[in-house]
């Protein structure tokens, strides 16, 4: 599978707000360095699967609008638009935020992540 087309699959998938499914595309030793409006955070594979667990207990529904996605060899850029719906609220979509990331994928799994986010 090529590195653009898991990523796709990652960001279509559940993986944002189900651990079962986010594990599948972890490389063990994954690092995500993540920039956000609230300050940076480097996590592991354990830290991303618990805030996944913690996002599943607000929202039924999650779902990423990327607009661009680049892949040269094993690195992907993309930028993306999370949405998502709440327990409260299962039918009203909202905007989480807005997200710019490059993954590198190793052994078929996503390995190294660098992302910047913004609070809609």
């Amino acid at each position: 599978m090529s590195a653009k087309k898991l990523v796709q699959d990652f960001y279509k998938s559940d993986a944002l707000i189900d651990a079962t499914v986010m594990s599948k595309f972890l490389h063990p030793e994954i690092i995500l360095e993540w920039n956000s409006t609230k300050g940076f955070l480097k996590l592991g594979y354990d830290e991303i699967l618990a805030i996944t667990t913690e996002m599943s207990k607000a929202y039924v529904r999650s779902k990423a609008r990327i607009n661009p996605i680049i892949a040269e060899g094993n690195m992907v850029s993309l930028r993306y638009s999370h949405y998502v719906k709440t327990i409260e609220n299962p039918r009203e979509e909202m905007l989480l935020a807005h997200f710019f990331v490059i993954w590198e994928i190793k052994d078929e799994k996503l390995f190294r992540g660098y992302q910047m986010s913004q609070i809609s």
